[in-house]
């Protein structure tokens, strides 16, 4: 059923090929959006668009890498011409690399960076400067998703860190920039989940010589996509999804050494001493992989 929010807005959404951002794909869709759904996976990205559409919204595929600039600014014309000026623009894509800083590849660096954080940039860029052009009338709302590593460290993880802490970083630079020149029809969210069950750790690239898993506790996917749908509606500064993620943030605050040293400590353990052994692998950093299309992951809290 159509929502009236949503029907007739026409909605950007990076990352649409698995986890996050095909299950917010599929949930806007079924409330009437008009959706330009970008992501490396063309196959999937098609059989995505038809979903959609059955689910009674509209929706086109256009593969796209973020990390080129001029790919990002194509989806936005691409957008455009399908269905008319973008509302509401969602940075989902991103990919992440499991290991020793300094036994993780620079190459392997570079590219979670490129995608994660400058894709971001890219997307924030090309959204926001539509959006401002017309910020006499309904202008529009970017959403960038972030992570809790976004505001509390983890080893193993110094990449994909550095670009969440800038994506979060990016988004508050932003509002205080719209703030002060007094635009205020122009949105910017940043959504901050924990560790979801999607087949990130599937697709990260891996040099700890063990399976790549996640950080606990895990959160069902959903409850991160109803966050991203929400800002559709109710668009909020900052987000974390999960409970956990809030309270860790409030005691980062307070203690910040405390809970990294904590952090340090769990993250070791989960990803370094439990895990069976696995061979070391660049998972999707460079080039997209065809298992791991599904929005789930297969991860629990059992």
């Amino acid at each position: 059923m159509a929502d009236r929010t949503l029907a007739e807005k026409v909605v950007v959404l990076t990352g649409a090929s698995s986890g996050l951002g095909k299950g917010t794909a599929r949930e806007l869709a079924a409330r009437g959006a008009s959706l330009v759904l970008a992501a490396r996976r063309g196959e999937l990205l098609d059989e995505l668009a038809r979903e959609c559409e059955a689910a009674g919204g509209r929706a086109v595929a256009a593969v796209t890498d973020v990390g080129d600039p001029d790919q990002v600014e194509r989806l936005a014309e691409r957008a455009e011409a399908e269905f008319g000026p973008i509302d509401l623009w969602y940075n989902v894509a991103g990919v992440g690399a499991v290991g020793r800083f300094h036994e993780t590849p620079l190459a392997v660096h570079d590219a979670v960076i490129r995608t994660t954080l400058l894709g971001v940039v890219h997307g924030s860029h090309v959204a926001l400067r539509r959006f401002r052009a017309r910020a006499g009338g309904p202008a529009g709302t970017l959403v960038n998703v972030a992570s809790v590593l976004g505001k509390i460290p983890a080893p193993y993880y110094a990449a994909y860190t550095a670009a969440k802490y800038g994506v979060v970083g990016l988004g508050d630079v932003l509002r205080q920039e719209l703030s002060v020149e007094g635009v205020e029809n122009v949105r910017v969210c940043t959504v901050m989940p924990m560790a979801l069950d999607t087949p990130f750790f599937e697709h990260a690239a891996n040099t700890t010589g063990r399976k790549a898993v996640p950080i606990p506790p895990v959160y069902d996917v959903r409850e991160a996509i109803e966050a991203l749908v929400e800002m559709a509606s109710d668009p909020r500064d900052e987000t974390i999804v999960g409970g956990m993620g809030k309270a860790a943030n409030v005691a980062h605050h307070l203690t910040p050494g405390m809970v990294e040293a904590y952090q340090a400590r769990t993250v070791h353990k989960v990803q370094m001493e439990d895990p069976p052994p696995a061979p070391n692998t660049d998972g999707n950093v460079f080039e997209p992989m065809a298992a791991g299309s599904e929005v789930d992951g297969g991860w629990s809290n059992d």
